[in-house]
This record gives C-alpha cells, structure tokens and sequence, in this order.
C-alpha cells in the first residue's frame, strides 16, 4: 500500500492497497485516511482501465499522457504530477465535494464516484439511507447526464472472541470500560458465527439494490448507475481481501461489475449519443507499450489501442 496514508495527492493505489489501508487502519475516521487510498484506486483506474484523461479527474492521478499524431497516446507514471482534494460540484439543491469526479472542458462534470468507509456500527447502517438518496439526486437534478456511483466498503469483522477483545480494547482505549465497552464491541460484528452478515448489513445491501441502475436521463434522479458493496475480510488467511460469499454473485451491487457500469453509461451518453462530441468525449485508447503499465500491483487490465491482446501486458 502506499508509504504515506497521510499524503495530501493521489498516489497509486491498487485494490489490494486500498482493501489493506482500509482493514488496517486504526486512527480516526474522521480524517478520512482509512478511505483515501480508496479514492486514489478508482482515480487510477479510471485512467489506466476507463481511458479518461488524468488532466479531467480530481483528484489528479500520478499519470503523464503523451500524445502523437496518428499513433496511440502513450501513458507514463509521474507522480511529480499528481494533485489532491475534492471536486465541488453544484448540485440542485446545494453544492457538494464529490470523492472523485471527471469533468470535460465545455461539458462538465461526467463522471463521479462516491466512495464510503464503514468500521463499525451496522446495526444504524439504514440511517445512512437519507444521505445517500440525498447526495445522488441533489447532483442529478444539475447533471441529468451525470454518470454517478456509489462505492462501499465495510468491514466483516467476525463474531468470534478474537473479534469481541479486539474491539472491547479500541473501545476501552477510547475511554469505555467493562459491559460498555463489549456492548460496543457487539454491535460492531458483521458476521454470525455462521458466516452470513447480520440482518442490518443485509437490509443495508438491500436497500442499495432498490437505488442502483439508472440507464437514461429521463429515469429517476435518486437512482445511482452504479454502486459497488463489498465487505473486507478481517481475520484468517484472507484478510484485507474482499468477502466472496455476500454480496452474492447475482448481486447487482458487486464489485467486479461496478467500472464496467460506469463505462457503459458513460459511452452510451457522451459518446453514441452525442456523434458530434464524439471527437472530445471518446475515452483513449492506450499505445500497449505504455510504460505506465508496469506500475507494481497492476490487478486489471489497461485500456489499448486495437487488437493487441491485453493478457500479455499482465
């Protein structure tokens, strides 16, 4: 994972750093540095995968383009040229500081993702309902086009007495004792014993599905095109890597088809749509010999100019 968790710029990020920087971390989640990594992942990713220029995202991915006349741009990794921060973008009913966002000169905002670290406290999960709805419409009512999503983490911090004392000891740590600080300890279990997710995660997940899948800009301005839940494995062999079992596999809320979503909805409305704007709005291509692609850890694969097959830049 990144050295630095503090860092104030993008940095690169993979989903492994980003899984283990949210699993790991221990301070205050208020400084948010238990999700950043988060947002630096899906900065880079949209480059690197989603083909959209680092000079349109903020924050600004640690990417350098160079371009040539007729011939693929080629992607370099320079982090002298990363950049930090939020993007505020005006929203129907107030402006808003969105987590990650791509923005086209002449059109504006296109893209953005909201990303949301949950360490605890499961059973109030539905109370974030209200927030979630309201952030999504208040940025479609501006922005109808506006390809927007919503990605999750939470931690499956399991019902097993390791789980209970390590929590009983961040909450005594924090100023609670005894009973309370068990109590505490409690509500913050994602799994039962079994292995299923408690009933507020589920009602959580459930409530997500009813706000995703807006395909045009006439449908619902509360709906998401994408959201993206993923809980991150505490304790065993696999942990800081992704729960397989929930969300399930027909789940529209998984993770592994939450970029391609967002891709789709983009090109079917700056692009297909809109022939005309086609010259400004196509996502680039990659030239396959981009040296950008050897950042370590690289877990999908680049977006490259024609048949070039993929797998063997992996």
């Amino acid at each position: 994972m990144p050295s630095n968790l503090e860092a104030k710029t993008c940095q690169w990020t993979n989903q492994a750093d980003a899984l283990a920087a949210f699993a790991e971390f221990t301070g205050k989640t208020q400084s948010a540095s238990h999700i950043k990594p988060l947002h630096w992942y899906v900065a880079c990713r949209l480059v690197i995968e989603g083909g959209f220029n680092p000079d349109d995202i903020v924050p600004r991915p640690p990417f350098r383009v160079k371009r040539r006349s007729g011939k693929a741009p080629i992607l370099e990794f320079d982090p002298s040229l990363a950049g930090g921060g939020e993007r505020t973008v005006l929203g129907g009913l107030k402006t808003k500081n969105v987590d990650v966002v791509v923005t086209r000169e002449g059109i504006g905002p296109v893209l953005a993702v909201s990303c949301k670290g949950v360490t605890g406290a499961f059973r109030n999960l539905t109370n974030r309902m209200e927030e979630t709805i309201g952030e999504c419409t208040n940025l479609h009512i501006t922005y109808p086009a506006l390809v927007l999503g919503y990605l999750v983490l939470l931690r499956a911090n399991r019902m097993i007495e390791a789980a209970l004392d390590d929590a009983a000891e961040v909450a005594e740590d924090a100023g609670a004792v005894g009973e309370g600080a068990r109590t505490l300890a409690a509500n913050d279990i994602a799994m039962t014993e079994g292995g299923a997710p408690v009933a507020g995660i589920v009602r959580f997940h459930n409530a997500l599905r009813e706000l995703v899948g807006r395909r045009g800009i006439r449908d619902d301005v509360s709906r998401y095109e994408a959201i993206g839940f993923g809980l991150v494995e505490m304790h065993g062999d696999e942990r800081n890597s992704l729960l397989e079992s929930f969300p399930q596999k027909d789940s529209l809320l998984r993770l592994s088809g939450f970029f391609d979503t967002l891709y789709s909805r983009y090109d079917e409305r700056f692009v297909v749509s809109a022939p005309d704007l086609a010259s400004t709005t196509r996502r680039l291509e990659w030239d396959p010999a981009s040296p950008a692609f050897q950042v370590p850890g690289l877990d999908y694969a680049p977006r490259v100019d024609g048949e070039t097959p993929v797998g063997s830049l992996l």
